[in-house]
């Protein structure tokens, strides 16, 4: 398989495909919601609730935190984990306009 050639691609584009790919996942889909009906979670409750080992949600916890679509917060021993939702509401944005009928996207 060939290596990609992001610099070819806009700025704006590297960033989409970089979004899409950190949630590319239905394990980064099922944390996300979860998320967003608990408002923040530890680790071990995503093991409870996704019936998943611990250091697979680890790992996908880490890809969501690296593109900065949630955060984390040390208390005590663990780390709380939550939504970013200025970096959220910024995906939303994009997304949206992936979809629009001026098709922006393609510029």
């Amino acid at each position: 398989m060939g290596i990609t050639k992001s610099e070819i691609f806009t700025a704006r584009q590297n960033k989409i495909a970089t979004m899409l790919k950190a949630l590319a996942h239905p394990a980064r889909i099922a944390i996300i919601q979860q998320l967003s009906k608990a408002e923040h979670c530890i680790c071990s409750e995503f093991v409870d609730e996704l019936g998943l080992a611990q250091p697979t949600i680890s790992q996908h916890l880490k890809e969501l935190k690296n593109t900065g679509i949630i955060k984390g917060c040390v208390e005590g021993k663990s780390i709380s984990y939550c939504i970013d939702e200025k970096v959220w509401l910024k995906m939303k944005k994009e997304f949206e306009s992936l979809f629009t009928s001026n098709n922006s996207f393609l510029e």
